[in-house]
Formats: C-alpha cells, structure tokens, sequence
C-alpha cells in the first residue's frame, strides 16, 4: 500500500504582514505637479509619506525621476521631516504595449489631441499592485494615488479603487486603504491649493527635450504634447502671485495654432 504523504506544516505564518506603521502612507509619485502636490498634502497633515516611483519602460522615466528628486530635495524642513526615502521599483509594461507611442516617442498625442489620446491600458493597474505590494511589506495601511476629477478612464473611476482596494487587501492579507484625495480637484485647484511647494520642479511631458548638458535633470518639455498643453494651462489659469516661481519657465511656451 502506497505511503501517505504527510500532513501539511503551513509553519508559523511568518510571512503574515502586519501593520508596523501607522501614521504612514505609500504615494505613487511620478513626478507631475499631482503626485508631488500629493506628498505634500500628506506631510503637511504629519504623516509620514513613503514616495514610489515605478518604471514601466516609458520614455518619459528619466526625466520624471530626475525632476522628482529634484522635488523632493527641495521641500520645506518642515515637511521634509515627515518623507521617507524614495522607492524605485520596475515593471515591464513595455513588453505588452510593444510599439506604441508612450515606448518609443514616435507619434505622441500633440497639443490638439483629445484626453482619451494619452490612455495608457492598466497602467494604474499595475501601479496600485506595486504600491500594495510595498505597503504591505513596510507595514504602512495606506496607498495614496493622484487621479484627478474628469479622468476619462476606466482605471481612474472611483468604484474602480473601492474593486482594487477590496482585491489587492484580500490578495495581499492586509487591510489596506486606498485613497485618491485629488479626484474631486481640477489641475487648477491642486496649483493653488500647494502653492507652498516647488512645483516648479516637478515634470510632465510625454517627449522630452535634452539640453546641451545631456543630462536627464536638465531635460526640458516639448512644449507641444497633450501633457504639456494640460500643465501649461493649469498653471496659467491657477493666476495668483503665490505661483509666479512656477510659471517662469511656462512663459515661454505658446499655445499652438
């Protein structure tokens, strides 16, 4: 008579996350004005504010990163007290999205195109995964992403994060919170709200410019893509003199015809 197998030793479940930090919150930063007006309402609040970045293979990365450091080096003392060190992370999304424009800079929405243009399929999807992922391995019960209102993707809906907050919990044997405090903000509102920031420093464009200097902290944006034309606006239309340090370097970009 064949031998029984033995009986299963699950162990001790040490591998069980549990919540270490309380006061603490993991924020999807890449770097646009929202994230970063993201970290500093967080830490503005005294919490402390765990950034990640997550390569996906896109072509605006390097100097996304650049600009967030930049950033984040940059805020007051006191909230700078309450940031932790950045977390750079990687997945492959440009092994699924192949050759599209976000990948290799050929054909990029322009000034002109429509906000469905710049939709990236799932990429808050794996965004959300990678930052639950973190969270929970650092013990911080909340995931902070900067949607903001009119987002016209399926992945940008708030019955969406209440899905992706209930899965990636269950999934991950964590309670984890997800929250998108942004998505009743305009652009706008988000400019004049964190006016006490460097906004200045922060970076969207979906194809940037290198300088003379060839080096990714100093690329500049095109000036002419959908992103460009969304930041460009905001800020102009924000007005107020507390913001006249981050509109310098829009005065020279002209809307085009």
């Amino acid at each position: 008579m064949p031998k029984a197998f033995a009986a299963r030793n699950t162990g001790r479940e040490g591998w069980r996350h549990r919540v270490r930090r309380p006061a603490s919150v993991v924020v999807l930063a890449s770097g646009g004005l929202d994230s970063c007006a993201l970290i500093g309402r967080y830490a503005r609040a005294g919490i402390d504010v765990h950034p990640l970045f997550v390569r996906c293979g896109l072509i605006w990365e390097d100097a996304e990163l650049a600009h967030l450091r930049r950033f984040l080096r940059a805020l007051p003392a006191d909230l700078a007290r309450h940031l932790r060190p950045l977390k750079v992370s990687r997945i492959a999304m440009g092994d699924l999205y192949g050759d599209h424009w976000s990948t290799t800079g050929r054909g990029v929405p322009g000034w002109l195109a429509a906000d469905n243009s710049v939709y990236l399929p799932g990429r808050n999807v794996a965004l959300l995964a990678q930052a639950a992922i973190h969270a929970a391995l650092i013990g911080a019960p909340r995931v902070a992403i900067g949607t903001l209102k009119g987002n016209p993707f399926p992945d940008g809906a708030p019955r969406f994060f209440a899905a992706m907050q209930r899965s990636l919990s269950l999934g991950l044997d964590f309670p984890l919170k997800l929250e998108a405090p942004f998505l009743r903000y305009d652009k706008e509102r988000i400019i004049q709200e964190a006016s006490d920031l460097p906004l200045d420093k922060s970076f969207s464009c979906s194809r940037p410019r290198m300088t003379r200097s060839s080096s990714v902290s100093s690329a500049r944006p095109c000036g002419a893509c959908a992103k460009c034309r969304e930041r460009i606006l905001a800020f102009r239309n924000a007005g107020g003199s507390a913001i006249k340090r981050s509109l310098r370097h829009l005065n020279k970009h002209k809307e085009p015809a």
